[in-house]
């Protein structure tokens, strides 16, 4: 393949690279403290096996296995005298691998030590290395070098430039971060990036190594804002956890293609995996983002035939999130959404509710939450105040589902009209029980629960309904879901949630909650099956009101340190402010880890969560 094979490809669709070569050594045996790159010269068939099963996973290029094979690292084992034959042995196992049916990427690494002009290896003599593994690489025929998990920007850019010194192939420059978008010498992704991206022969930048999916998917955006050259990320399969005397990563493979996706929506043009990621993730990546587009321009969705009662069923791929709604598609570019929720009125005027939405679309607002009957009540449908929301205040709505009220034939017929109507956005509640509300003699239903008419509205998604029957156009729903950070029952809280994204949920939104530490607990227990996670956030409006979340609203844990808080003001407003405090408070503790905040209008005062996102000053409310 020619030197500018990657170049051209980038220029048509997303390049798929390989997963881990230490992850899949070590599964066949090697020890951790053996020579890696040794293994090009002894075990030559083993290192071939490992790239012929990425080579079948559906990657676009594997990688030698030359990470550390620099004068360095190789000196370690005694190794120093025989960088040539390493790399270049390298080269050729991957070449005999590939025949020509991918590209061939030469993998360089750090040196493994500091680099600079008050360390113990000077710039130049560290460039001298990395001319050397360079040359070496470019000479033995790679159709590109990748320089990955590089912790210094300074260290990188020294390799960058002393491979352009020699080879004259295109360099994809990868430094390594952390949960909060620095290196480990502190450099700040946004600062260090420009410099990287703008020197001649880097084609594209990027991430890989140290954190997992859900922190590098944050990360590319700040990373797509300030260059436009393409963007590659090839994240570990999860944190590293130690269990028995081993190093486990944990993310699924359905988990890192489902990531995949959103890595492609957010802008990355190269896709692949570190550490913990092995040819059954990549396979499922491959799969995901060939299933997406085999171009990054659109084309027309693909259609899969199923078997249904011995007929066979011709089924259309669902849109995509961001297709759905503008509310979705801000969700996937990474915009930190904000929703405000409003209870539909108990009568038929809808002129105060109205004015409520047309405000908070003044201010910003990308969506208004409109409620189904909570807590077992009866007020206007939520549908048609949805409907009026969108019609007459110029905001999306999230319109809340209850399953409760209605059968499967009904449930299945309103989905269907409020795609048709242009409701998109679709939050799947199983509902609280009758008796829990002011008509404790009615009947609840309860054909389905949340997570199988979340089942249900994904196949309306795909044209097929309830009873097999297949219809078009689809529906085009975005599916949002609920989940509760401090159910008693919180193992089984979660693996609802995880089958609630298997049936197809798209976003989720939580409870109110009060306590981070209960939230973080709850988000690092369904990372493997992360989807966007929108933060309820209620403010208190005095003491009482505290109080009764506290005690009276199932799903709803307060700290003891906010009713003390609460307890300590004695006028309307200075609770209103208080309560307001501590959820501005929560929203700043919180907002790194989750996708959006969904405020609640306490008694229908906008002003009040408007002012917890910090859009009115609090003496307004």
């Amino acid at each position: 393949m020619s030197t500018n094979g990657l170049i051209e490809l980038l220029e048509k669709r997303v390049v798929i690279g390989d997963g881990a070569m230490g992850t899949m050594l070590y599964e066949k045996g090697v020890f951790l403290n053996s020579c890696f790159e040794e293994l090009n010269l002894s075990k030559r068939q083993l290192i071939r096996q490992i790239h012929s099963e990425y080579i079948d996973a559906g990657v676009d290029f594997i990688e030698t296995n030359t990470f550390g094979a620099n004068a360095f690292k190789l000196a370690k084992f005694g190794l120093a005298e025989r960088v040539e034959h390493i790399n270049t042995a390298a080269v050729e196992i991957a070449k005999e691998s590939a025949e020509g049916s991918v590209m061939v990427a030469g993998s360089m690494g750090p040196l493994g030590r500091e680099v600079g002009p008050y360390s113990l290896t000077a710039s130049e003599e560290a460039a001298k290395a990395f001319r050397e593994q360079a040359r070496i690489l470019t000479r033995a025929g790679v159709d590109f070098l990748l320089l990955e998990t590089f912790s210094s920007s300074q260290e990188l850019i020294i390799a960058i430039d002393a491979a352009a010194d020699v080879s004259d192939v295109p360099i994809v420059a990868h430094l390594t971060i952390d949960e909060n978008h620095q290196t480990l010498y502190g450099e700040r992704i946004e600062h260090v990036f420009p410099d990287i991206a703008g020197r001649d022969k880097v084609v594209a930048v990027g991430l890989n190594c140290c954190v997992g999916p859900a922190q590098m998917l944050s990360a590319l955006n700040v990373i797509k804002g300030i260059t436009n050259k393409p963007i590659s990320i090839m994240p570990n399969a999860g944190l590293p956890r130690r269990m028995e005397d081993r190093t486990l990563y944990m993310c699924t493979p359905e988990y890192m293609a489902e990531y995949a996706k959103r890595f492609f929506e957010n802008g990355a043009r190269i896709i692949g995996g570190c550490c913990g990621t092995t040819p059954k993730h990549i396979k499922q990546i491959a799969k995901a983002i060939t299933a997406m587009s085999k171009s990054i321009h659109p084309k027309k969705k693909k259609e899969s035939v199923i078997e249904i009662g011995g007929k066979k069923q011709t089924l259309t791929s669902p849109k995509r999130l961001a297709e759905k709604s503008t509310f979705g598609a801000k969700l996937c570019s990474g915009h930190k959404v904000t929703t405000i929720e409003i209870t539909p009125p108990l009568g038929t005027n809808v002129e105060g509710i109205i004015e409520k939405a047309k405000f908070c679309a003044q201010h910003g607002i990308d969506a208004i939450n409109i409620p189904d009957g909570p807590r077992a009540s009866s007020r206007l449908s939520p549908m048609v105040t949805a409907l009026q929301i969108q019609q007459q205040a110029n905001i999306e709505t999230i319109l809340h589902y209850c399953c409760r009220d209605r059968n499967l034939i009904a449930m299945q017929s309103d989905l269907l009209g409020a795609s048709v109507i242009g409701l998109k956005n679709i939050l799947i509640i199983t509902g609280d029980p009758p008796k829990l509300g002011a008509y404790p003699d009615s009947t609840g239903v309860f054909d389905l629960d949340s997570i199988a008419l979340t089942e249900v509205a994904a196949k309306l998604n795909r044209g097929l309904d309830i009873g097999g029957n297949t219809f078009s156009p689809t529906a085009d729903l975005a599916i949002a879901v609920g989940a509760n950070p401090v159910a008693e029952n919180i193992e089984r809280e979660i693996e609802r949630f995880k089958q609630k994204v298997e049936a197809g949920a798209e976003f989720a939104i939580t409870q109110p909650v009060f306590d981070e530490k209960m939230l973080f607990d709850f988000l690092d227990s369904v990372k493997e099956f992360r989807i966007p996670i929108i933060a309820g956030i209620w403010p208190f409006t005095s003491y009482k009101n505290a109080e009764f979340m506290a005690n009276e609203v199932p799903g709803v844990v307060v700290p003891k340190k906010w009713l003390e808080k609460m307890k300590k003001t004695t006028t309307k407003e200075q609770g209103r402010a208080a309560g307001i405090e501590i959820a501005k408070e929560m929203i700043e503790t919180i907002k790194d880890r989750v996708e959006g905040f969904a405020v609640s209008a306490p008694f229908g005062n906008v002003k009040i969560a408007l002012a917890t996102l910090g859009k009115v000053p609090i003496d307004e409310t």
